[in-house]
């Protein structure tokens, strides 16, 4: 679809780019060649650290201008030479939402934040740009809200209606999901259609959850080790697993079952809708609708707890609307060796929860024992020889210049004596050593990650919480991720996380937990929870695509993973087979 506007060339053109940080050995970007044309809707992937972003921020001028470094090639976007253009005149025709779009919200209301541009460059028509794009995102009635009191999708819309505020003709949205639970970034995702489609602007997307980039995406961009390896059709590019995988890039779920089901196919299906016309004949053929050894009965429990809320209430204060209530007089009994992730939408008291484990804070009203110890008669120094808590930006456990610092750093401020000792146990233990020496805050995320759990571990605890691990990671990170959850599962007796990653939920946990408006919803085992739709809609909430399609495709239970789903085909497959009779 071409650009509505005929005066500008809504265009992007990258010729022979290449680019060097300052004091960096090798070039991010080198001799990068791409074209995207006006009303294109394209998705940038590649793997953590393979310069996608820093491709994109050349789009907008941040590089070279604010990030400084060696460039050679050319970018020219709308008509615009990025070199010899300033940031200013080119936001007029980029808008960007940044990946930590809480970092771009400057203002203390809605109102200020969208009308920040329009003002600064003199605009008088400012207020109706505000109004006119608030209702264009559906954002109308917020204009006086503060910023900090809206949910997370709230703030990414916002984020996303201050960069419209000068109504651009191209639009870069880095990591449109992040952060937000799926159906909020599911309207995100929608937001971006209508704006491409009614409004004929330029949509690049830097995303990993390529179940998105195959329903809204137009194209696909590949981007291998500071190098654009292809551009093309959405299906197309999806349907190159051995190049996705080569860059930590995850095919859908459906994709990935197909691969495995038929496997001399040349074109697999990439979206729910595609998958269900070609598996249903399979499924029909094979009767694999009812499965007897389903895996959702609840477990019995001959232990005391190990965590307890009983009746508990939380609210915040706002400055407008009084106090916010999180947790409303909520119940519930955590038990040894469990693996329990606890799901709801953004604002529905996950963090909250974690936090009142750790005694960061404390009730309003009701008890949260922790250990037979009620948290509210000891200081939360005294609960962290038990419990650890890696925050969901894990950035923000490293004080010193080397991880190896950072996990002494704890160790010596408990005092204990065999400090350096435990130390290198727990490097070695989760694989740390070739970046034990280096800064935690120059790490990727996902070994950011890694390093921020051995720091908890480091102490032995017996409780580990984890706010969104997987958040904003491509496959190899969030693999390696995830074996370091495996792992802490080993050494520590409850292990649990608050996540919007239901893929991870399904696969991993032993219990989920779901939350909304103050008060438990559901709880019990994954296979129990997904099954209950309305349960997940209320919650905001939308299962795994796996699940989704065994629910399209009248499976009963639905399962939960693509290596179940293959295994129920295979088992299908041989009882129905002949039976040889031999003589």
């Amino acid at each position: 679809m071409k650009s509505t506007n005929p005066s500008t060339d809504a265009s992007i053109v990258v010729d022979g780019l290449s680019f060097r940080y300052p004091g960096a050995e090798s070039a991010v970007l080198a001799n990068v060649d791409l074209e995207i044309e006006a009303g294109e809707f394209v998705a940038v992937v590649g793997g953590n650290g393979s310069g996608k972003t820093t491709l994109c921020k050349s789009f907008n001028g941040i590089i070279p201008h604010f990030y400084e470094g060696e460039m050679t090639g050319a970018v020219t976007v709308a008509d615009l030479d990025v070199s010899n253009s300033s940031v200013s005149e080119l936001s007029q025709h980029v808008g960007y939402v940044f990946q930590e779009f809480d970092n771009q919200l400057v203002n203390p209301t809605v109102f200020e934040e969208v009308a920040f541009a329009p003002i600064n460059y003199g605009l008088e028509d400012y207020r109706e740009r505000v109004h006119r794009t608030l209702d264009l995102l559906d954002l109308d009635g917020l204009e006086d809200r503060f910023v900090w009191e809206l949910s997370g999708g709230q703030k990414h819309l916002v984020a996303l209606a201050a960069s419209l505020s000068l109504d651009p003709e191209i639009l870069v949205v880095d990591e449109p999901a992040a952060q937000l639970d799926p159906v909020n970034a599911r309207e995100t995702y929608d937001q971006l259609a209508r704006l491409n489609e009614d409004l004929g602007k330029t949509v690049v997307a830097i995303e990993h959850q390529t179940e998105f980039i195959a329903e809204y995406c137009e194209y696909v961009v590949l981007v291998e080790s500071g190098a654009v390896r292809w551009k093309l059709p959405v299906e197309e590019a999806l349907n190159r697993l051995d190049d996705l995988r080569s860059q930590d890039v995850h095919p859908p779920q459906v994709t990935r079952i197909a691969e495995r089901v038929f496997e001399d196919e040349d074109r697999l299906p990439t979206t729910l809708r595609a998958g269900t016309t070609r598996f249903g004949e399979r499924v029909s053929e094979t009767e694999i609708r009812t499965d007897e050894t389903t895996g959702t009965e609840s477990p019995t429990y001959d232990t005391d707890p190990v965590i307890s809320f009983e009746d508990v209430s939380h609210s915040y204060q706002t400055l407008r609307s009084g106090t916010r209530d999180v947790l409303d007089e909520l119940s519930l009994e955590l038990y040894p060796d469990e693996r329990v992730v606890l799901l709801g939408s953004n604002g529905a008291g996950k963090s909250t929860l974690l936090q009142l484990i750790t005694g960061l804070e404390t009730p309003d009203a009701g008890t949260v024992t922790v250990d037979g110890v009620e948290t509210e008669t000891v200081l939360p120094e005294q609960l962290a020889e038990d419990v650890v808590y890696v925050h969901q930006n894990p950035e923000e456990m490293f004080i010193d210049d080397a991880v190896r610092a950072d996990i002494a750093h704890y160790l010596e401020d408990r005092g204990n004596p065999d400090a350096d000792e435990r130390v290198d146990e727990v490097i070695d233990f989760l694989d740390l050593e070739a970046v034990a020496d280096r800064d935690g805050r120059l790490l990727s995320v996902g070994q950011q990650r890694r390093a921020s759990l051995a720091i908890g571990l480091a102490t032995e605890p017996s409780i580990v919480l984890l706010d969104e691990p997987t958040g904003s990671l491509d496959l190899a990170s969030r693999e390696e991720v995830g074996r370091t959850i495996d792992r802490a599962g080993s050494r520590v007796e409850t292990v649990i996380i608050a996540t919007h990653d239901l893929e991870l939920a399904a696969a991993w946990a032993t219990r989920v937990v779901v939350l909304d408006d103050g008060d438990i919803i559901a709880d019990g085992p994954p296979g129990t929870v997904f099954a209950d739709l309305d349960v997940l809609e209320r919650a905001n909430l939308r299962p795994p695509q796996v699940v989704r399609l065994g629910n399209e495709l009248g499976l009963d239970p639905a399962p939960l993973t693509v290596e179940t789903f293959v295994e129920r085909l295979e088992a299908a497959d041989k009882s129905s087979s002949p039976t040889e009779v031999t003589r």
